[in-house]
């Protein structure tokens, strides 16, 4: 064989790996699981099957959403990590990734070591709200009735150091009150007693607690961005209602176990932008409070950084501690 003819070979051999990918068969081949660390119905597994459903539209391929709740997202986080790297298991990282660094002793897990993060889906505020027979329309009557009534209102959130728990312990600091915190395991069942009336408060997710102010089931007292959000201009954020600089919020993501191929991880990065821009996917979430992002890996490692370090002085300020 001569050299030009080994250089053909070469350079058709790297063709077919680039195309394959590192499992030597074309990329998907098989179905897709995507773990999400959260119960069905939240935002994150809300946005995780409105992708899934497109990228199983595009490739042909079932994209399985695989809610694994528990321990603030860190059992779903694990099992993601420990999976094998070729692509077929994709995780959602949300702000519980960036606040449990700080917030429990020890992780077997690391979520910048053992991930490839390739964009993050959406920025979505937060919101807090009351059951419709709590006597409070707004955050100063919130105040002034927890304030009358210590210990007595009790606030729900997705976990115990979630950014909504986060969010109620740093309301409280400064607003100088006492509630009962109590903690669910995710979004669903919080939304279920706030409707039934079994927790008088809760701070969640914009899209995900929406339709149900929409519908008269909870009312709104207040956004956590510190601008009012587009999607909703006449609920006041909570800091023009008197605790100024309060800001909270979450972001949903998507990532791979390090050491998935690079080919694979730039056709995932290209795939989920181009789904993010589909009209059917943002006009249903963006009315319900998600400001979209589909930004690089690198921006969006850069971006989870910046959150640990912003969310662990919050864990370490409102004195959190983990379940158990």
């Amino acid at each position: 064989m001569t050299p030009r003819m080994i250089c053909a070979a070469v350079l058709m051999t790297m063709g077919v790996t680039a195309a394959f990918g590192q499992t030597g068969a074309a990329y998907p081949n098989k179905p897709i699981r995507w773990i999400v660390g959260y119960t069905p119905g939240g935002t994150a597994d809300m946005l995780a099957r409105a992708v899934g459903q497109k990228l199983t539209e595009a490739w042909g391929q079932q994209v399985i959403v695989e809610n694994r709740p528990g321990a603030g997202t860190n059992i779903g986080t694990e099992v993601a990590a420990k999976s094998a790297p070729d692509g077929y298991t994709l995780f959602m990282p949300t702000v519980a990734n960036a606040i449990n660094p700080t917030l429990y002793p020890k992780l077997n897990f690391d979520i910048l070591r053992d991930f490839v993060h390739i964009t993050n889906f959406a920025k979505v505020p937060g919101i807090v709200v009351v059951h419709p027979s709590v006597p409070a329309r707004n955050v100063k009557e919130l105040i002034a009735l927890a304030k009358a009534h210590p210990d007595s209102l009790r606030h729900g959130s997705t976990g115990i150091g979630s950014p909504h728990h986060l969010a109620g312990e740093i309301f409280k600091s400064m607003a100088g009150v006492r509630m009962v915190h109590v903690p669910y395991r995710g979004a669903t069942p919080a939304i279920t007693d706030i409707i039934a009336g079994h927790i008088e408060v809760y701070f969640g997710a914009m899209v995900s607690t929406l339709p149900h102010v929409k519908s008269g089931r909870v009312c709104a007292l207040g956004v956590t961005t510190l601008k009012r959000v587009a999607a909703v201009p006449d609920i006041p954020t909570i800091s023009e209602q008197g605790l100024k600089g309060f800001e909270t919020g979450s972001w949903f993501g998507v990532s791979v176990p390090t050491g998935t191929s690079k080919d694979i991880v730039n056709r995932l990065h290209k795939e989920s932008v181009r789904i993010l821009a589909l009209p059917e996917v943002r006009d249903r979430m963006a009315s319900e409070g998600a400001d979209f992002v589909g930004d690089t890996p690198e921006q969006f490692t850069a971006f989870i950084r910046s959150e640990m370090d912003k969310w662990g002085r919050a864990v370490k300020a409102s004195g959190a501690r983990p379940e158990g």
